[in-house]
C-alpha cells in the first residue's frame, strides 16, 4: 500500500488545487469583470480565501464580512475584514451571531449599492437567523437529520423552512440595487438553491438585479484528478460522480468494480451518507467508506485507494479521510464493531491509515481515488 499512497495523495491534491477558493474567485472575476462592490459577504469553509481573492482583484478597501468554520482561518494577512468563526456541522451561538451580522449588513446597504456574495460549503450550519425554532431545537433537528443519513438535498430543504436567510432570504433583505453571487458547489447538481441551503439564491425582485454562478464543483476537481493521473502515466478507467448512496451500499459495488475492472485509476466523487448510532464515535462518511471498502477488498491484491473530503475534514477529528487496500482490514481486529459504532476514525488511526491534509480552502464534496495494478 505504501508504494501508492504518495501517488493517491498527489492525484487527490491536484483535484483540490483546481477548485481552490482563491484561484476560482480570481478566475471568475477576471471573466465577468464586475464593477467594484460596496460590500463583500463571504460565508462557508472557503470563505477567507474567496474573500482574499476578491479584495486582491479589486485592489480596494471594501467592507467585508467573513463567516468560517473554526480552524479554517489560519491567518488573515492583515486583511481589512471582520471574521466570525462558527460551528459545523451543527450550528452554535456563533452561528446565530454570524447570521445576524450577515442580515444586518445586507439590510444596512444603501440604495444603489452593489454586493458581492461568496458562498461555499458549510454555510448552512455556519450562519443562521432562526424562523420559528430555537437554537437548541435547530441543533436537535440537525443531529437527527445527520443521524438518519439524509442526503444534502433533503437536509437543506428542511433547513430552508426554519431560516430567515436561507432559500433567498438574505438577498431578499438586501437594501442595495445589485448583487453578484459566486459559489463553490458541495452538492450534486450544483444548484444555488441547494448550496448553503440557498443562502446565495437570487430572489424574485424587480427593484434589484442579481446574477449567480457556480465557479467550482466536484466535476472540475475530478477532471483535474484525471489529468494528474494521466500525466503520471496511469490509464484513467473511470471518472464518475457516483458517491451518493449509503456507505454500506456503495462499498460492495465499488469494490467489485475495482476488482473486476482493468488496471488504472478510478476517480469517483460525491457525498455518501451514513446512519449514525445513538452515541457515534470518531470519523465521518469518507472514513466509514474507506473502512467498509477495506472489508470488501480483504485478500484481493492489486487495489489501493484514498477516500477524503475536499475541504480537509471528515466528521469529528482532524482527518480528511483514509487510505485502504487488501491488507488494511487484517491489520488489526475490531473492524466490524468500529463500523457498527460509527467509529471508523479510531480504528483507522490505530491502523496508520488516516489521511490528514488540513483545511484546503475549498469544499466540493468527497473524492475517491483508486489504483488497480
Amino acid at each position: 500500500m505504501s508504494g501508492h499512497r504518495e501517488t493517491l495523495r498527489q492525484i487527490w491534491q491536484a483535484g483540490v488545487a483546481a477548485v481552490g477558493g482563491k484561484a476560482c474567485v480570481l478566475h471568475a472575476l477576471g471573466e465577468i469583470a464586475p464593477p467594484p462592490p460596496n460590500l463583500i459577504l463571504s460565508v462557508g469553509k472557503a470563505s477567507l480565501p474567496m474573500c482574499e481573492a476578491a479584495l486582491e482583484y479589486f485592489g480596494a478597501a471594501i467592507p467585508a464580512l467573513v463567516v468560517a468554520k473554526y480552524g479554517h482561518v489560519a491567518r488573515t494577512n492583515d486583511l481589512p475584514v471582520r471574521v466570525i468563526e462558527a460551528g459545523h456541522p451543527t450550528p452554535d451561538e456563533n452561528s446565530l451571531t454570524a447570521g445576524a451580522a450577515l442580515l444586518e449588513a445586507a439590510c444596512g446597504a444603501k440604495p444603489g449599492d452593489r454586493l458581492l456574495l461568496l458562498v461555499s460549503g458549510g454555510a448552512s450550519a455556519l450562519a443562521e437567523v432562526p424562523l420559528g425554532l430555537t437554537l437548541e431545537e435547530i441543533r436537535v433537528e440537525n443531529q437527527r437529520m445527520l443521524a438518519e443519513g439524509l442526503d444534502i438535498h433533503a437536509i437543506n430543504a428542511r433547513r430552508r423552512s426554519y431560516s430567515r436567510i436561507k432559500g433567498g432570504g438574505l438577498l431578499a433583505a438586501f437594501a442595495g440595487g445589485c448583487a453578484d453571487v459566486l459559489a463553490i458547489s458541495d452538492v450534486a447538481g450544483d444548484s444555488l438553491a441547494v448550496i448553503g441551503s440557498g443562502i446565495g439564491l437570487c430572489p424574485d425582485r424587480e427593484d434589484m438585479t442579481c446574477s449567480g454562478r457556480v465557479i467550482a464543483s466536484n466535476a472540475i476537481a475530478r477532471a483535474a484528478c484525471a489529468r494528474s493521473a494521466a500525466e503520471s502515466g496511469w490509464r484513467v478507467v473511470a471518472n464518475d460522480e457516483a458517491l451518493h448512496e449509503d456507505v454500506f451500499q456503495l462499498a460492495p459495488a465499488i469494490a467489485r468494480r475495482l476488482i473486476d475492472g482493468p488496471a488504472g485509476v478510478t476517480i469517483l466523487g460525491g457525498e455518501p451518507t451514513v446512519h449514525l448510532p445513538p452515541d457515534p464515535g470518531n470519523g465521518g462518511r469518507a472514513q466509514a467508506l474507506a473502512l467498509a471498502l477495506a472489508r470488501e477488498l480483504d485478500g484481493e491484491p492489486g487495489v489501493s485507494l484514498l477516500v477524503a473530503g475536499t475541504d480537509g475534514t471528515d466528521g469529528p477529528g482532524h482527518a480528511a479521510g483514509a487510505f485502504a487496500d487488501s491488507r488494511t482490514w487484517q491489520s488489526r481486529p475490531g473492524g466490524v464493531d468500529a463500523l457498527a459504532r460509527a467509529d471508523s476514525g479510531s480504528w483507522l488511526a490505530d491502523a496508520g491509515s488516516l489521511f490528514i491534509s488540513g483545511p484546503t480552502g475549498t469544499n466540493v464534496m468527497d473524492l475517491l481515488i483508486a489504483i488497480r495494478d
